[in-house]
C-alpha cells in the first residue's frame, strides 16, 4: 500500500465512494465519522493527508482541523477539505480554518486525483 490517507466523513455512501477510489489508486485508507473521531485518528496514526467533510456531527470538520492544525506533531498533514458546501465564500472559509485545499462534492475524480497528487508525490 501506498501513503496513509484519512477520510473523515460522516455519510456512508460518501465514505464507500471516497475509500474504493483511493484503493484504486493504491493509497492506504483510514476513516472517521466525525470529527472528534478524526482528530482522535489523526493523533493516533499520523497520516500523509487528510480528507475533511466540514459539516460532521459531534465536532464539524473546521473546528477539527483546527484542532489538528495546532497540534504540533500534526499541522504539517495537509488537510483537503471534502465538501458540498459550495457557495460564494466557502472555499476561503475553509481555507481560513486551515484546510490546505479544497475540493466540492459531488467529486470530480480528476480533481481529487490531481489535489492527491499535488501533496502527496
Amino acid at each position: 500500500m501506498g501513503k496513509r490517507i484519512l477520510v473523515v466523513e460522516d455519510n456512508p455512501d460518501n465514505r464507500i465512494l471516497i475509500t474504493d477510489v483511493l484503493t484504486s489508486l493504491d493509497y492506504e485508507v483510514l476513516v472517521a465519522v466525525d470529527g472528534e473521531e478524526g482528530v482522535r485518528k489523526a493523533v493516533q496514526e499520523v497520516p500523509d493527508l487528510i480528507l475533511m467533510d466540514l459539516s460532521l456531527p459531534q465536532m464539524d470538520g473546521w473546528t477539527a482541523t483546527g484542532h489538528i492544525k495546532a497540534d504540533a506533531n500534526l499541522h504539517h498533514i495537509p488537510i483537503v477539505a471534502l465538501t458540498a458546501h459550495a457557495m460564494v465564500g466557502d472555499r476561503e472559509r475553509a481555507l481560513q480554518a486551515g484546510c490546505d485545499d479544497y475540493v466540492s462534492k459531488p467529486i470530480d475524480l480528476r480533481e481529487l486525483a490531481r489535489v492527491l497528487a499535488k501533496y502527496l508525490e
